[in-house]
């Protein structure tokens, strides 16, 4: 089966200089107290480069992290490939690793980091050049014989390598946004039990599993070495991807800030991607009654003219979950925009606003026509 070297002229040069390239390696059993064990990626401190068969991926949409930016991968042993689901993740196979690193552009000190959207370097055919760049973390996702595990890595002061937390750190931090507001706030790197928070798609099972990496999220062009590629058609190229129906046939994702894609389509795939892993039938917020996957039909479960169920005191004194044309009034919105860590939403993996997303729904809140009064 073809495997394909995704930047083979970065780890050619790495290793002319003096940095051995790393080699992928599917771990069975424990759990590596260091990044590099794996052999996903590599750093020298200068530069962070993939491994020879290490595929990287983005997603339409991406899931909100107090403006982290992400480096997702993918990779698999020799001989299996992920099977096409149109309506879930890809099926990915025993052997399965999947990687996400965070990372924030410095504005200062390494504590001091940019909160913006476009101001942090992206992932160049070369890799990524870590001069003003704060590594934070590395999630490994790896699929074994007794489902999936995931382990958190937290980057070293050098940015040569991650080490293995597995209960979790705070990590203290300052952001500056575009108009240079400061704001200090604690970056989570989630623990074990808060990984099957988010991961654990099934309430019942509890099983935990990939959220992005379906073919909805994932099908879009990405700029790889060799030119720009859909990324399903080069995963399918890669062998980690068994027959697919094409880009055409493959339902996808409206980027939430691309205003030439209809509202409507931009607000539902943002809540999808943010808060359908928990607010659907079957998830961990199933108690909510709010079901909020890009697909959930029109109505009290999208939280239209829908009273609280399980709230508590997380409603801001507002009576809905959506009040249609009043943003202000509705109980999604607010819980979008506080940072009491009683009321926000998502429970974990934020701790600052997110600005365009509340603007976003507040428009989309705005625009929407029902009558809660004549509904009782």
């Amino acid at each position: 089966m073809l495997r394909f070297s995704v930047l083979a002229l970065a780890l050619l040069t790495a290793a002319c200089g003096g940095r051995e390239a790393a080699t992928p390696q599917f771990i069975e059993t424990g759990n590596p107290a260091l990044l590099s064990e794996w052999g996903m990626m590599a750093s020298d401190g200068r530069s962070l480069v993939l491994s020879d068969g290490v595929v990287p991926y983005d997603l339409n949409t991406p899931l909100f992290s107090d403006y982290a930016h992400k480096q997702r991968t993918v990779w698999m042993p020799e001989g299996i490939s992920a099977t096409y689901r149109e309506n879930d993740v890809l099926d990915f196979p025993v052997g399965t690793v999947i990687t996400k690193t965070f990372y924030y552009p410095r504005a200062g000190t390494p504590d001091e980091v940019r909160s913006t959207l476009q101001t942090a370097p992206g992932w160049r055919p070369d890799g990524l050049d870590l001069a003003g760049i704060r590594l934070v973390e590395t999630r490994i996702l790896v699929h074994r014989e007794s489902g999936w595990l995931a382990l958190p890595y937290v980057w070293n002061a050098d940015q040569t390598d991650a080490e293995l937390r597995r209960a979790g750190e705070i990590i203290r931090l300052t952001a500056t946004d575009a108009d240079g507001r400061e704001q200090d706030f604690a970056y989570a790197v989630p623990n074990a039990n808060q990984c099957a928070g988010c991961h654990a798609v099934n309430n019942t099972t509890r099983q935990i599993q990939p959220i992005g990496p379906a073919p909805r999220h994932i099908n879009r062009d990405y700029a790889y070495a060799g030119g720009t590629q859909n990324q399903l058609e080069r995963l399918h190229a890669a062998g980690y991807l068994g027959d697919w129906p094409g880009a055409e046939a493959t339902p996808r994702a409206a980027n939430y800030l691309d205003t030439a894609q209809p509202l409507d389509t931009r607000a539902r795939d943002y809540l999808d991607i943010n808060c359908a892993h928990c607010h659907n039938p079957s998830g961990p917020a199933d108690t909510s009654g709010l079901h909020l996957q890009h697909d959930a039909p029109t109505g009290p479960n999208l939280g239209l003219c829908k009273l609280p169920i399980a709230a508590g005191g997380g409603t801001g004194g507002r009576r809905f979950g959506i009040m249609p044309g009043e943003p202000e009034e509705s109980i999604l919105l607010y819980r979008l925009e506080t940072n009491d860590p009683g009321a926000m939403m998502p429970e974990l993996g934020r701790a600052i606003r997110h600005e365009e997303g509340i603007a976003l729904i507040r428009q989309w809140i705005s625009e929407l026509d029902a009558d809660c009064q004549a509904r009782g």
